[in-house]
């Protein structure tokens, strides 16, 4: 089996030793931040949580979500940024800002609905124009 990578073609025993180079230099960098940033000790006599740093928060957080969080080194489907949800809730904030609000809820439902179609075609590649003439048409294409 064969795996693309960067525009590499890597071979599966390639990819396993990039992989496990990855886990060691993520170890590696994980040791250093928590030497970095350790916890906060607590004091004598108080009760509670010990409040942390926003950096030990964060390594903790990491520490905890490491799967999901390099997801995007091990799946090539998914996306290293999530710039294409905020680029999907970006319009829809846009109009409320400029005319103040929707009408009313029924037309903003209906913007949403219609953005939302229309985001998931571009995802799928699909013609845009195309796919509102079908709609119109009463042939909506489904995904």
């Amino acid at each position: 089996m064969r795996t693309c990578y960067d525009d590499t073609i890597l071979t599966e025993a390639e990819a396993e030793a990039e992989a496990e180079a990855e886990a060691e230099a993520e170890a590696e960098a994980e040791a250093e931040a928590e030497a970095s940033n350790p916890l906060r000790p607590r004091r004598p006599g108080t009760r509670g949580r010990v409040k942390q740093s926003p950096a030990c928060n964060l390594i903790r957080w990491l520490r905890g979500r490491r799967n999901e969080v390099l997801r995007f080194l091990t799946d090539l489907r998914v996306l290293f940024d999530n710039n294409r949800a905020e680029c999907d809730l970006r319009m829809p904030k846009l109009k409320q800002t400029v005319s103040g609000c929707f009408r009313s809820e029924t037309g903003g439902d209906a913007f949403a609905i219609i953005r939302s179609c229309l985001s998931t075609r571009r995802k799928q590649s699909d013609d845009l124009f195309n796919s509102l003439a079908l709609t119109f048409q009463g042939q909506p294409p489904m995904p």
